[in-house]
């Protein structure tokens, strides 16, 4: 039997060790970071979570196994402190962790971040003593936690927009003596009671850079934000405010993604059979295939992003080995064949979406295939451009 005592000793080492691994890792190298790593207790916020069994149903659905204290008191607390994401919720519902079930597929829709990603943000939001901060998607809380360990909780704003598990982070977050203002609310609108801010930073994904958020940020002040889509290309962006309240900064380079703002979530499309139902018999052969975007590499990730500004409405599916393009507000659609080691298009609507496409990496080949370090965002209103020396006509799609 663990008592609360064994709890909070073998919490303090495991909390020391995760410490020590991500200093050696290098994902921040900002003691101050560091130490309030060093304080939070991560196990506090996590009281159930699920993590992959490893293979799938026979429906090839993802199998999800609970974790809680309760029912693997090692497991839970190991995985508490190790360097990993924490589903902590499916499909917008919170869980029952007193009796929590197996699951079979779903979409996660809330998670604990992985530590070293939180403090990256963190960090590379250059948020420092002094500074009011705006968070966008409380989450669990840790990352919230941190901080206000760092800060103080008089600085630290936090908003979520789903009002259960806001509630689960508040309990954790007052029963570890942090004190943020914390409020239900929609991340696109930020949060005008405190504002304005120093920094805001976003844990969560948006299609485009909303524009009270820049409104909410102090000249020179900067928000850092994970930008994304319906193909599920992500780019981080630094912006800086100006004092005529535009926006400038630079894409960060590194391979991230988060949970997309749920009002930014991709639409249901339908039935893809009905789609290709429309293209023309007659196909072409595509000057690229779709794993210049698809393929597991930094740069088709970062590839996929800017495709993504090209064709912001378009989803991307696969059935067998055929895949398919969807734009529900156009209603273009494209579908590519593997033929005779390449691939071939048959495309229709208003928009060719593969054409598009490829006219993109066209572009980036052209251009050197250059890394996300080397485009800027620059957001004036509602026109939000990427800006490059040799590439051009990339807007961010809009909300």
């Amino acid at each position: 039997m663990t008592t609360s005592n064994d709890l909070q000793s073998n919490a303090v080492l495991l909390r020391r060790k995760l410490a020590k691994e991500l200093a050696r890792g290098g994902a921040v190298d900002d003691p101050r970071w560091l130490a309030a790593a060093d304080e939070v207790p991560r196990h506090r916020f996590v009281p159930g979570f699920y993590l992959a069994a490893g293979e799938n149903d026979e429906n090839g659905l993802t199998v999800w196994e609970p974790v809680t204290a309760e029912l693997d008191h090692g497991k839970w607390l190991a995985a508490a402190y190790s360097d990993t994401t924490l589903i902590t919720q499916f499909d917008d519902r919170e869980p029952d962790w007193s009796a929590p079930e197996v699951r079979h597929g779903g979409a996660p829709t809330s998670s604990s971040t992985l530590p070293s990603l939180v403090l990256r943000m963190w960090a590379d939001a250059e948020v420092d003593e002094g500074h009011t901060v705006l968070e966008i998607g409380t989450g669990s809380g840790y990352s919230t936690a941190l901080a206000c360990e760092r800060l103080g909780s008089a600085d630290v704003t936090s908003i979520d927009v789903d009002p259960d598990r806001l509630a689960v982070a508040a309990d954790a977050l007052y029963g570890c003596g942090y004190t943020p203002t914390l409020a239900v609310a929609d991340g696109r609108y930020g949060y005008w009671p405190e504002a304005r801010f120093d920094r805001i930073v976003g844990a969560c994904s948006f299609r485009s850079v909303p524009d009270a958020l820049v409104a909410q940020t102090r000249p020179g002040g900067k928000i850092l934000l994970t930008l994304s889509g319906w193909l599920y290309g992500y780019a981080r962006v630094l912006l800086t405010v100006g004092e005529d309240g535009t926006a400038e900064g630079p894409l960060l380079p590194g391979t991230v993604s988060f949970m997309s703002v749920r009002a930014h979530a991709a639409p249901v499309f339908g039935n893809p059979a009905h789609w290709v139902a429309g293209l023309p018999e007659k196909a072409r052969v595509a000057r690229h295939g779709p794993e210049r975007i698809t393929a597991a590499r930094p740069e088709a990730f970062h590839l996929r992003f800017l495709a993504q500004c090209a064709v912001p409405d378009t989803q991307m599916t696969s059935v067998g080995k055929i895949v398919h393009l969807v734009d529900v507000v156009r209603g273009s659609a494209a579908s590519l064949t593997p033929c005779d080691g390449g691939w071939e298009v048959r495309e229709a609507g208003p928009v060719r979406l593969w054409e598009r496409v490829e006219d993109v990496v066209d572009a980036f080949e052209s251009a050197g295939c250059p890394g996300p370090e080397t485009f800027g965002l620059r957001v004036c209103g509602r026109e939000q451009r990427l800006v490059h020396a040799q590439m051009s006509g990339l807007e961010v799609p809009g909300a």
